[in-house]
This record gives structure tokens, sequence and C-alpha cells, in this order.
């Protein structure tokens, strides 16, 4: 295959004030139109917070795609070739498929508009639940201290396999306060509570994955013009209403997904979208791959001339 590769990042990137260049630049893509899809108004929240606010599921998941995407629209425009494949993490995915023309972005906008919607409301009306960062953990021995949980009674997963050493669990919050209390008698150096609204990617998400994939079934998906890796699969998506309804409740394997689209020839990975969050996990995953990061309109100017992205 070779070539590069672009990235797009997932929940948790968020942060009031991104995409400040983008607003007034694609008014088409992030001014009322996008409004109308979401039911709220999309430019007051992200340019002026609170980021508590932001920070909502149902939120943070239409903006973050929508930013993500707009600032691929000025990069593709300002690169004389296109990627050799793509990837997103999480809500990534979504930005990835429309970036690659599987999907239209109204059409995305709506699917993760719902979908944060739907998971937020799985959180709220599920069992409390959370996760946690494992540190000094690999993914073995976390995979044996959740099925160890599970068999003693508890709620525990691998939720996330974000690089080697970066492995998120999910489960019960009670078993969330397990693990952070006895994770050095674990044989975890330490684990780390997140800030999020409930287990993704475990379970606990399945009336969400029920919900979204019927959301997903009256979406018409084309054939992308480049290869898009799933987290589910770590391969080029096959079946995306399928794949994108499992990913809610299945682990997201970017490690997997990263190694895999290196093996495949791509040299270059170009994160496209607020913060770094995937150059980070391309440093720990893939020495030697040339890292760069997109996050506003001058990150643009930057890499133009790379021959690596040519």
């Amino acid at each position: 295959m070779g070539g590069y590769g672009i990235l797009f990042p997932g929940q948790g990137s968020q942060k009031v004030g991104m995409g400040a260049d983008l607003f007034d630049a694609y008014p088409d893509l992030l001014g009322a139109p996008a409004d109308a899809i979401i039911g709220w108004p999309l430019r007051p929240l992200v340019a002026e917070g609170p980021q508590e606010d932001l920070t909502r599921t149902e939120h943070a998941q239409p903006a973050l795609y929508a930013v993500a995407y707009a600032l691929w629209v000025a990069l593709s425009d300002a690169l004389s070739s296109p990627p050799s494949a793509t990837a997103g993490h999480s809500l990534g995915e979504y930005t990835a498929l429309a970036a690659a023309g599987a999907l239209t972005f109204e059409d995305g906008l709506a699917l993760v508009a719902e979908r944060g919607r739907a998971m937020a409301e799985a959180a709220r009306v599920s069992d409390p639940s959370g996760m946690a960062a494992l540190i000094g953990a690999d993914l073995d021995r976390a995979e044996e201290v959740a099925s160890s949980r599970r068999s003693d009674g508890g709620q525990l997963w691998v939720a996330n396999v974000n690089a080697p050493s970066q492995i998120v669990l999910a489960g019960g919050r009670e078993d969330i306060e397990w693990l952070v209390d006895n994770a050095r008698d674990l044989g975890i150096r330490r684990a780390i509570p997140l800030a999020v609204a409930g287990a993704f990617h475990s379970p606990f998400m399945a009336p969400a994955a029920d919900r979204l994939r019927r959301a997903l079934d009256r979406t018409v998906f084309d054939d992308p013009a480049f290869p898009v890796y799933a987290n589910t699969t770590a391969r080029p998506i096959e079946d995306p209403v399928r794949q994108l309804s499992e990913q809610l409740v299945r682990p997201v394997r970017f490690a997997e997904t990263l190694e895999r689209m290196a093996s495949d020839g791509i040299t270059t990975f170009i994160h496209v979208g607020p913060g770094d969050v995937t150059a980070g996990l391309v440093k720990r995953t893939v020495p030697g791959a040339t890292i760069h990061t997109v996050s506003d309109l001058a990150g643009i100017a930057a890499i133009a001339d790379d021959p690596s992205v040519q």
C-alpha cells in the first residue's frame, strides 16, 4: 500500500475554543445547517463553553466530528494526493468514513449526534458504571484481571487497547473502585478512573448499540475512496452498519489498527482534529513512523510540502 494515513480523534479531545479558525472558513459545514441536524447551536458551545457542557457525551461527539471533518477538508485541499488509508479512535471512525466518502458529512453528523444521545441515555439508565486507565499493565494482564473479576460475579471488561502500554477497562462503578483500590495487588502499577459518563465499549452500552443500529440501517453508505480501518477488527471496514453498532460494546483495538496499517505499508501518520492523542499513540505503537499533527489551519502549512504526504 505505502503512502500516508489519516487518523481522527475520539471523545476526550474536546476543548473550548477548538476549531476557532474553522467556523468562519466553513460556514456551510459548521453553521446553521449543522445546528439544524444536531438540534442545538454548535458554535457558541464550542467557542464559549462551559467545558462541562461541551464534555457531555451528547455534545462532545457531534462537536468533535464536525470540527475534525472541516479540518480534513482544509487539509485535503492543500495536499496533492489522497491518503492511502484512514482510521479513527471510536467516534473518530465516523469522521474517517466521511473523509473517505463512505458517508456524507450530513449523514455522519446525524449518526454521531444519535450515537452521543444513545450512549448518554444508556449510561443514565444502567447501573452506575465507569472506566479506568491502567498504568504498568499489558493486554494479557488486563484481560486476566477483567476475566477474574467477572468470574467472581463482577462486571469488568477490556474497553480500549490504545497502545501496547495504554489499556482501559470498563465496568460497574463498584468494579472500577475495586480495581483502583487493589491495582498493585493485581500486578498493575496504578489504575486511574476516567471522567466519563459510563462504561463505553462494554456490554453496558448494549441499549445504545440497539438504538444506533436503527439509525445505521436508515443510512446510505458508499464504497470508500480509500480503506477505513475498523476499531473492532483492525482491518478495513467491510460491513459498516454491523461494525459501527458492534463498536459500542466491543473493545477499541487501536494499537492493533496502527500496527496493521504500518504492516500494510503506511509510514506516515497525520492526526487531524483537536489535540494530538492519536499522534501520541502512533509514537508508542509504531516506532520510526513519521508523525504529523494538524489541529488548526496553521498546522496545514507545516506539512504541505512534506514529500511523504504528496
